[in-house]
Formats: structure tokens, C-alpha cells, sequence
């Protein structure tokens, strides 16, 4: 596992050696994603367009959706926060996406992030709840 102080002493050789790209000001990414997520945005989820259209696209903050960083896409990216939200669907059941998901996690945390998972259940269902649990991470009141 790669620690954070670990990242930040990368050299560009070390990140371009990864297959990722970085000026250092952005977090590293692969650029072969950068297809793929644009393609996700344009085919969000119902959970996800739930989210995004009713809560996320108006916080007074950026919010980038399906953002490539290091070798995955996230769903929902909150730079002022260093959060990412990821809406999981049932396919987040099974033992190896749950071991996918953690792994996943793990290496987001190298970067200072913190991952928020919300079910697509919850999102449907129980969308007040959905917005107090963001609102809870980010420290948002009423």
C-alpha cells in the first residue's frame, strides 16, 4: 500500500511509469478513462441523475461527475471536500466487488480522499436520508 506522503514525493517519471498523468496541480489519472467517463456521464444511472439533479448540481461548490482519478472513475467528486460519493447498485453485493471496492478505496485514501458509498436504494427510496448523509460528511447544516 502506498502512503500518502509516498504520492506526494512521486516524480512525474514515477506517475508517467504508473500510466497516469498529473501537472501536479490536478490529482494523477489514466488518460484512457477520459472516454469512458465522459461516456458515463452522458448515461447516469436513475439513482445517480436522482442525486445529481436534485441535490448535487446545486451545492454551491464543484462537483465533478465521473471523475477519472489514478486508475478508476468515481461517480461524484468534491474537490473543497476531498469526497468523493459512490452510488452502489446491487452489483456491490458480491465478495469480489466488495474486495474490488475496498482495494479501490484504499487507493483513494493514498490521495487525502475520503469515500462516501450511498445504495441506490437509499437514493430512490429514501432520498432525504441520501442528502443528510452528504450533508453530515461535508458539514453542512439544515
Amino acid at each position: 500500500m502506498i502512503k500518502l506522503s509516498e504520492w506526494m514525493s512521486w516524480t512525474k517519471e514515477e506517475i508517467r511509469r504508473r500510466g497516469l498523468v498529473s501537472t501536479g496541480f490536478h490529482l494523477p489519472y489514466n488518460p484512457d478513462l477520459k472516454e469512458r467517463s465522459r461516456e458515463l456521464r452522458k448515461n447516469m444511472t436513475d439513482a445517480e441523475k436522482k442525486i445529481w439533479f436534485g441535490y448535487l448540481k446545486l451545492l454551491q461548490v464543484n462537483v465533478v461527475r465521473q471523475k477519472p482519478i489514478d486508475h478508476f472513475i468515481v461517480d461524484f467528486y468534491i474537490p473543497d471536500y476531498k469526497l468523493i460519493i459512490e452510488i452502489d447498485g446491487k452489483i456491490h453485493n458480491t465478495r469480489e466487488r466488495k474486495e474490488c471496492d475496498i482495494f479501490k478505496e484504499n487507493m483513494l485514501k493514498v490521495y487525502g480522499l475520503s469515500v462516501l458509498r450511498i445504495t441506490n436504494d437509499v437514493i430512490i427510496y429514501d432520498f432525504d436520508n441520501a442528502v443528510k448523509l452528504i450533508k453530515d460528511r461535508i458539514g453542512l447544516i439544515g
